[in-house]
């Protein structure tokens, strides 16, 4: 069960800037090409920082400073390596409160960018998909369930399991691997379970 890194939902092809680019030129750039911001790299093509539309809204000052990238850039730049997972990048998102996250390669230098539309893509898969992949993937070949005994109903990405597993202890797991299944919003737990095995047996502790 193999899920999308950064590196397959990433563009590839990124615009970037130096810190000299002026302020008229970066404007051009956003526009021609449709986006809302650009990467700025030093001359070993690592990211510094980033401009975007809402830095170049901010009313210039007579500071020459100020019209150029180095001056409206927002730094340090977060970025992202092509192996993360989807979800570490989201989550790195989060935190840094940033809409995109250059991407670099082990020396640092750019190679993509991922933004919140790429991760999109993610939710934009089929719920017969999503359902077929818990069903196959991870309840039969991952967890070695039968199908049968498990109920898997998908709406809109929202997943609901219902029905009853061996072992109370399988329940977590199964939660954590549907999770993670591309495409999946959230995971409604309905599951019932035949044996208690994470209460703890006060005759045996010592």
């Amino acid at each position: 069960m193999r899920h999308r890194s950064v590196a397959d939902l990433m563009t590839p092809f990124v615009v970037s800037v130096q810190r000299g680019t002026p302020f008229k030129e970066i404007a051009r750039l956003l526009k021609e090409f449709d986006i809302s911001a650009v990467p700025v790299v030093d001359e070993a093509e690592r990211p510094v920082g980033v401009v975007s539309e809402a830095d170049l809204l901010r009313k210039p000052t007579s500071d020459s400073g100020t019209n150029t990238a180095a001056g409206l850039m927002t730094s340090p730049a977060i970025t992202a390596q092509p192996h993360w997972s989807v979800v570490r990048a989201v989550r790195v998102m989060r935190k840094h409160q940033v809409k995109r996250l250059p991407v670099v390669d082990a020396a640092g230098r750019l190679i993509g960018i991922l933004s919140r539309s790429d991760l999109l893509q993610l939710f934009l898969r089929r719920d017969h998909a999503i359902q077929e992949e818990i069903l196959e993937d991870v309840l039969t070949r991952t967890l070695g369930l039968r199908p049968s005994a498990l109920t898997v109903e998908v709406t809109d990405g929202l997943v609901t399991l219902s029905g009853t597993v061996s072992r109370h202890s399988l329940v977590p797991i199964v939660l954590r691997l549907c999770q993670s299944v591309d495409g999946v919003v959230d995971v409604v737990n309905r599951l019932d379970y035949e044996q208690d095995d994470m209460s703890v047996d006060t005759r045996t502790a010592h």
